[in-house]
């Protein structure tokens, strides 16, 4: 019998999660189905329940539901207690619901196995303190880097952040305004390529071997990454990526099989050049 899954969101008809991973079904030959999952803004845990109920073996967890995802769960690894957002539920024996949150592996495989970024050592930056950050901030300090700044508009948030990480690693915080020094790598963990905007921050934080990387991405260079070559930038990259890596980390969670992700990566790439 085939086993189902899907994505979960609202909106959720834009979610190229399907082409993703029913790629990585006939790529390894689990027998699954996944489709997208329109949830009710006030009845997210109804509409899992119903899914899980009807036969739903797994599902990814999409805006605007990864908190409620979090207090949904009745497990949770590691990570999504880090997180305290949920991207991955995992239905298991005994009809309980695991949690996990894959983002953040999906950032480091990219960074580390795609693009030969070494994260050891270096001083990183991390613009944005929201959820998207949060969530990927414990796989990055597992790299053990010399030290993670956060900055972001609001100082407060990234200071919280900093501060719940604290025992992870070096990582301290301040607003857009006050970044000191040059990065060895620049993450952009806010939304601003979307609006086409580009966070307040100093030129000094690029030296010549910086490498960008935008969680965003699009049919064109990112606002950022456009900012960042245009400052000298040795290396710019996209969040494609991290999407495709942290789908192929919940294939694994949910079926014990890493999925190949070079191809699925090229296919999406080319089909937003036409």
């Amino acid at each position: 019998m085939t086993d189902l899954y899907a994505v979960v969101g609202n909106p959720i008809s834009h979610s190229k999660s399907p082409d993703i991973q029913n790629a990585f079904a006939e790529q390894t030959g689990e027998d699954l189905f996944y489709k997208t999952l329109l949830a009710p803004l006030d009845d997210f845990e109804g509409e899992v329940r119903r899914f899980i109920e009807h036969g739903g073996s797994g599902l990814n967890v999409t805006v605007p539901f990864k908190e409620n995802a979090y207090r949904l769960a009745n497990e949770l690894t590691t990570r999504a207690k880090r997180a305290e957002a949920v991207n991955t539920l995992k239905k298991m024996p005994d009809g309980t619901l695991l949690a996990d949150n894959t983002d953040g592996a999906g950032l480091v495989r990219d960074l580390m196995i795609n693009h030969s970024v070494v994260l050891e050592g270096k001083r990183i930056l991390i613009l944005g303190a929201g959820g998207a950050v949060r969530g990927v901030l414990q796989p990055l300090l597992e790299q053990q880097p010399a030290g993670i700044v956060i900055a972001n508009r609001t100082e407060s948030k990234a200071q919280t952040l900093a501060k719940d990480f604290a025992d992870l690693g070096r990582i301290s915080a301040c607003g857009f305004t006050d970044i000191e020094g040059s990065f060895d790598l620049i993450i952009n963990g806010t939304s601003a390529s979307l609006a086409g905007e580009m966070p307040p921050i100093p030129v000094s934080v690029i030296h010549q071997n910086t490498t960008t990387y935008d969680m965003m991405y699009g049919s064109n260079t990112t606002v950022f990454n456009q900012w960042a070559e245009d400052h000298g930038a040795l290396r710019t990259i996209d969040g494609l990526g991290m999407l495709v890596e942290q789908a192929a980390e919940a294939f694994y969670v949910w079926r014990g099989v890493r999925p190949q992700t070079a191809r699925v990566m090229q296919s999406l790439r080319n089909e937003r050049r036409r």
